[in-house]
């Protein structure tokens, strides 16, 4: 069975770019930890911005809350 993947979706703050990610709870734990904020980087205008986790990937972060 294959390991389940979260969607990490954010748009970038100053030109609107979207970005997408499919990653699994190791990679998230790894790339981002279990914080509220994450920091992003647009691969268009290269503007560093934090997005919210809740509104990046809801699913994964109901998934941290419960484990507290």
């Amino acid at each position: 069975m294959s390991e389940k993947k979260y969607k990490v979706q954010t748009a970038c703050p100053q030109c609107g770019c979207s970005a997408v990610s499919h990653l699994s709870k190791e990679e998230i734990r790894k790339k981002f930890g279990d914080v509220p904020n994450v920091e992003m980087e647009c691969g268009e205008c290269m503007v560093k911005y934090t997005a919210e986790m809740k509104d990046a990937c809801p699913e994964w972060d109901e998934e941290c809350r419960m484990k507290k």
